[in-house]
């Protein structure tokens, strides 16, 4: 599986930054204790935080909200999934465990403060393309609901748009039956190459640990 930016984005966004993982032969089934423990602390250390401090002033929460309106993004009805998920927490509304795959990249957009997605390889065809998206481009959400990708950030295969730092699809969701996935990092524009090398091998590395498998990394700038 190919995978590759458009041009309209890398004009858009020519700091651009996005990392993307291939994995083969994984199994997906509850965390472990050792990653909802993790996960679970984190939020609570994250909520005690957010009763101090605005979103807003969280740096990358800013970059990122300028990042989508960069693209054509209007943050303030379209948020980055990371600023979601921080939402949440600051209302104590605090994530459960879904599945091993799903909680590692949870834990991974609370922890770099960035959007990730992850998507079953075998429900993707030919060449992946990010880009962003146009009128013509919408899916169900996997919060149920309809979504168009006009002027944001979204990831297309042969069958259409399946992925978005804003929500993912239900067509290619990740479930336990899931044996190959593809993970999408979207890093921040200012993160530095080598950070964003050591954040990829970072992720790849824990998801292989719990999954299994094999995996391959890329990382484009």
């Amino acid at each position: 599986m190919k995978c590759v930016i458009s041009e309209q984005l890398k004009q858009r966004l020519p700091s651009g930054k996005f990392g993307v993982i291939r994995y083969h032969h994984i199994e997906v089934s509850d965390s472990p204790q050792m990653l909802r423990g993790r996960l679970e602390l984190f939020q609570e250390s994250l909520y005690i935080e957010l009763q101090e401090k605005s979103i807003a002033d969280i740096p990358e929460m800013v970059e990122w909200r300028r990042t989508f309106k960069q693209i054509g993004t209007d943050p303030s009805r379209y948020r980055p999934s990371s600023e979601s998920l921080y939402r949440r927490i600051q209302k104590k509304s605090f994530i459960p465990p879904i599945h091993s795959a799903a909680d590692i990249n949870n834990f991974f957009s609370l922890y770099y403060k960035i959007p990730l997605g992850i998507y079953d390889l075998d429900r993707i065809n030919g060449t992946v393309t990010l880009t962003i998206g146009t009128e013509q481009d919408e899916y169900i959400a996997l919060n149920g609901r309809t979504v168009n990708f006009a002027n944001k950030l979204v990831s297309k295969e042969e069958r259409g748009p399946f992925g978005s730092p804003i929500v993912d699809s239900e067509r290619t969701a990740v479930t336990r039956e899931t044996k190959n996935a593809l993970q999408i990092v979207y890093f921040l524009p200012s993160t530095p190459e080598e950070t964003a090398k050591r954040q990829l091998q970072a992720i790849q590395t824990m998801f292989v640990q719990i999954h299994g498998g094999e995996a391959d990394a890329q990382l484009f700038i």
